[in-house]
């Protein structure tokens, strides 16, 4: 089944979009079956995989009012093993129409379930707010990775943001965890980024991925192209680390593997 991980931040501007996209095709560069749902209005994730957000047939607005499947709406990109679910301004008028359904939060979540089997990564592009859109993708994924800059402000964001998931995992989805906090956009040169990756790791520990996302010019001109940065310019920075990222997580899901095959095997 496959590993379901939201990719948000109640701040804008984090580098969130930019994440799920090329983290997405990194995964799939090392052969995993990877799904991306755009839950944006703003439809980024959607445009920056290559994928045209105005001329699909159905997008994830269809899906969350019971008019689509997953299965019917997912769109193959031209990176191989990546496929995307379209996101678009739809999604404006979705979050409007939910709010007077009963199990409005769990619509995502069931329509997964139909696909979970095809992937080996599901990653969802939340807007930059904890609205009905957000809530669905934090119902239906069992990790949230967390991009966010580091800066002063960054870290009350980050607060709030924790205390939502804490809520949520009472209330709605006891499954739910951090998966990781990454450090983007980030300039080892400014002192102030550099005191605040340090107060994330004393106070996160392993839940910091190794990996820094530096700022890197040809990871910002991608989007403008259609295309995740590792097609664009594997060779850039940006590139390098989103697929020294993808392998982070990867290495993780191996080191919990093994640990749960070996307390099963002293519990028998």
């Amino acid at each position: 089944m496959a590993r379901i991980f939201a990719i948000t931040n109640q701040k804008g501007g984090v580098g969130k979009t930019t994440t799920c996209v090329n983290l997405a095709a990194s995964l799939a560069a090392t052969k995993r079956r990877v799904l991306l749902l755009d839950l944006d209005p703003q439809g980024n994730a959607t445009m920056g995989s290559g994928v045209d957000k105005h001329d699909v047939e159905n997008s994830i607005c269809d899906v969350l009012l019971g008019e689509a499947s997953i299965a019917e709406t997912r769109v193959n990109t031209e990176t191989e093993n990546l496929a995307v679910v379209p996101g678009n301004s739809d999604l404006t008028a979705a979050e409007v129409a939910l709010m007077n359904v009963e199990g409005r939060e769990h619509r995502l979540r069931d329509a997964l379930a139909l696909v979970e089997a095809d992937y080996d990564y599901i990653l969802i592009d939340c807007p930059p707010s904890l609205n009905m859109l957000t809530l669905n993708a934090l119902t239906a994924a069992e990790g949230v990775i967390i991009p966010m800059q580091c800066e002063y402000y960054a870290l009350e964001g980050l607060s709030a943001l924790i205390e939502t998931i804490g809520q949520l995992r009472a209330s709605v989805n006891p499954r739910l965890e951090i998966e990781g906090l990454l450090r983007t956009m980030f300039d080892p040169r400014n002192r102030l980024a550099n005191d605040v990756s340090n107060q994330l790791t004393t106070h996160f520990g392993d839940k910091v991925y190794r990996t820094l996302i530096p700022r890197n010019i040809r990871l910002a001109e991608a989007p403008s192209h259609g295309m995740p940065v590792i097609t664009y310019d594997k060779s850039s920075r940006g590139a390098v680390a989103y697929l020294a990222l993808a392998g982070e997580i990867l290495r993780r899901e191996e080191q919990q593997q093994a640990a749960a095959e070996a307390e099963a095997q002293q519990t028998a």
